[in-house]
Order: structure tokens, then sequence, then C-alpha cells
């Protein structure tokens, strides 16, 4: 039997996700000797979140990666319109938002994770082993030493003074440690799709909302990535009343979809997302830190998964550079370096904002999942229901783009990264 390798970083990042490689990238900028493990060979994923909100592009910005970035093939999208019952509704207009961040870029995420690991790859203290998975985790006493994982060659370890788990919401690393998350009672899921665009021009428009069927649509330039939106658990009951049924059902809700339904040809074409909403009270051990999907999943709603992701990353490097550079200057033998101080900290800072989005996402949730016997809107509005839009539009309209655009706590790059540039 072969002998198991060992590697051995300063930090292990588990996962390259979002949360990992942004961590990663500004970590090395500082020249900390940081390993990235992604347990796939590409970042080719269908269906994950490619939303890019206006915060995502601030901190780019901060980082002088902002223009190289989008020139990277994406859709601008600066306002978000609802149509119910056929009544078109400018839900959110991000165009209120200070330019030149004043849109959501929608881009395939594994061309974001190409741009990020490209970067972060220039730097001489980033390692990023792809096909390498985690397995576990290493132990001295009660904390967290470093993981154990596999590739293509067999077992290895990493001996690291941080590991930090970003591998998802069914995180190997988190479960191997004992933390469990709390979940959260979510009564939908999304069936996802590609459509073709339709031949006449249809206005960008997020979701089309008819009594007991949510259309979402999102352009991807060429074509539509379409969600429809289900009770939990009901895809088998929709898949035996036939794919024509299906079809029917979504030419109703969205009737400018009705000219390219005929595309979906088959189930295979028709993924099932189940929908989770979960989080961690406790996101650390000593060693240990879960950021991202791994410390809390986040819903569909909004797209704000990939937001928060960064987020957690950006406070993470933040509180931690100054006492990893203080351990580099010590030396290997070094006392100093991250505490659980240092940890709990980080949780501290991003854990409202988490508990007050998912908040929201689950409060959407339920009035999405409740039977409805009649539309949300009269077609056309009644006098009662034009004076609540009159209430509620504006209201929205005015506080959604700086809440879902920038999160309950934008972040910014601290000034001892900024530096590092």
């Amino acid at each position: 039997m072969a002998a198991t390798r060992t590697l051995h970083a300063e930090v292990c990042i588990v996962g390259g996700g979002p949360a990992g490689l942004m961590l990663g990238y500004l970590l090395a900028r500082l020249g900390i000797d940081v390993l990235v493990l992604e347990k796939h060979d590409d970042f080719l994923r269908d269906f994950r979140g490619d939303t890019v909100h206006p915060s995502t592009l601030e901190l780019l910005g901060d980082l002088g990666l902002r223009e190289e970035f989008l020139t990277l093939p994406h859709s601008e999208v600066r306002s978000l319109d609802v149509m119910v019952n056929g009544i078109r509704v400018k839900a959110m207009d991000f165009s209120q938002l200070p330019p030149p961040n004043d849109f959501l870029a929608f881009m395939p995420q594994w061309d974001f994770l190409d741009f990020l690991a490209g970067h972060a790859g220039r730097l001489p203290s980033f390692r990023l082993r792809r096909g390498t998975a985690a397995t576990g985790v290493r132990r001295a006493g009660s904390a967290v030493t470093g993981v154990t994982a596999v590739d293509a060659e067999g077992e290895l370890e990493i001996v690291a003074r941080l590991t930090v788990a970003a591998d998802g919401r069914s995180s190997t690393v988190r479960a191997a440690t004992g933390l469990e998350p709390r979940e959260f009672g979510v009564g939908v899921d999304v069936l996802w799709f590609d459509l073709p665009k339709p031949p006449a021009v249809v206005r960008p428009t997020l979701a089309y909302l008819d009594r007991g069927v949510s259309v979402v649509t999102i352009d991807r330039g060429d074509r539509l990535q379409t969600g429809c939106i289900i009770a939990k658990g009901r895809f088998d009951e929709i898949r035996a009343e036939g794919l024509d049924a299906f079809k029917e059902s979504l030419a109703r809700a969205a009737k400018p979809l009705a000219p390219v339904v005929g595309a979906l040809d088959d189930w295979e074409s028709v993924k099932l997302l189940s929908v989770r909403l979960s989080r961690l009270e406790t996101w650390h051990r000593p060693g240990l830190l879960c950021i991202g999907d791994a410390a809390h999943a986040m819903s569909p709603a909004f797209g704000v998964g990939v937001e928060y992701a960064i987020q957690d990353a950006v406070a993470t490097a933040n509180r931690l550079a100054e006492p990893l550079l203080l351990r580099a200057i010590g030396g290997p033998g070094s006392a100093l370096g991250v505490t659980p101080r240092d940890l709990a900290a980080i949780q501290r800072r991003r854990l409202p904002a988490v508990k007050a989005m998912q908040a929201i996402q689950l409060q959407l949730h339920r009035a999405i999942a409740r039977p409805l016997d009649r539309p949300l809107l009269s077609n056309p509005p009644t006098a009662v229901q034009r004076a609540a839009l009159g209430l509620i539009v504006p209201a929205v309209r005015g506080a959604g783009p700086r809440v879902i655009g920038h999160g309950l706590r934008p972040e910014r790059i601290g000034e001892v990264i900024a530096r590092s540039r």
C-alpha cells in the first residue's frame, strides 16, 4: 500500500466555489500560503447561482479587477419586472443605485470562478488542487489541524494552521466536526430548464405569477434560463401528469413563452433543485471556520447566495489579515496567529445579515407556497388593489435595490488587503 502523502499550508480552504476562491485570492494577495481543494476537475456545473450583484462588482472594483471582469460575456439588468396575472409591475430599479455599479450582471458561474482562479493562480502563495475531495479532518485534541483527502493518485493529508470549510450545503468538513445546521422548512422546489428566446422581443421579466403557477426567467443572451416553482415533493406528480400538461401550464402562466415551450421535448432537460434554507448557529471550532453555503444555505430567492458567500470571504480576509501576517513575520515556530476569538468575530459580523435575509426569504416562500383560489391581482386591478400597489411598490422599489443589491451588511476590501495590490 502506498504511503499517505502529506501537504502543508498555512490555510487550507475546502471548496473552490465563490467563497473559497475569493478568500484564497484575498489571502494569497497578502502572501499567506493558501491551498484550495476543489473536488471536481473543472467548474462546469449547470444551474449554479450566476447573479453578480452590485456589491460584488464594487468589491471587484476595490481589487482593481472590475473592468477586466466585465469584458467577459455577461448580460446586465437594471430593473426587475414581475407579471402578475398579466399586469406588469416594476418591482426593483437598480439604476437608482450609485453608478457605475447600478445593475445586476448575469454570468455563468464557471466563468466567474475561472476568472478568480486565474488571478489567484498568478500569486506565488496560492495553490489550487482540482480533483481533490476532502474526506475528513485531522485533529490534535479538540483542534482541527487540517483535512484528509483523496485524489486520482490516492489518499493524502493536508496539515494546516487554519481550515476553512467552503464546500457547500452538504459540507464534508462540517459534518466531520459534528457541526449540524438548523433546517428551516421551505415548502417549494424549483424545476430548472433552458428555453430559446421567443421570436418576438420580450421585455426582461424576472417572474410570471398566475394562479397557482410561478415561472422565473433569466436572460442568458441566446436563451432563457427558466424556473418553475412547485410545491415541495410534487415533481413526481407533475411528471405523471405528462410533459404536455407541464408545457401548457407554463404557457398559461407566462404567455410570452408559449411559442417556445415546445422546445422542451423530454424530462431529462428538466432539473429539480430541492430548495433548502439552513444555517449553523456556531460557524467555528478551534482551527476551523465555515463560510458560504457550509455556514448558511440560502434559498434561490433574489439570487443572493453568491453575494453572501463573497461577503463572508471578504469579512474573513479582513479579520484574519493581521493575525496571519503577524504569524508569517514571526516564522514557523511563532505562537502568533488566528485565535478562536478571531473566528467568533467573523460569525458575529456575518450572522445577523444572514438571519435577516433568510427571514425575508422564508416569508416570500410561504407566500408563494400558499394555494390560491383567485389571482393575486385582478385584470384590471380593483380600486383597492391599485391603492395597495401605490403604497407597496414604491416602498419595495426604493429599498429593494439596496437590500438585494448590496446585502444587509455590505463588506468592502480592508485597508491591509487593499495595500497589497
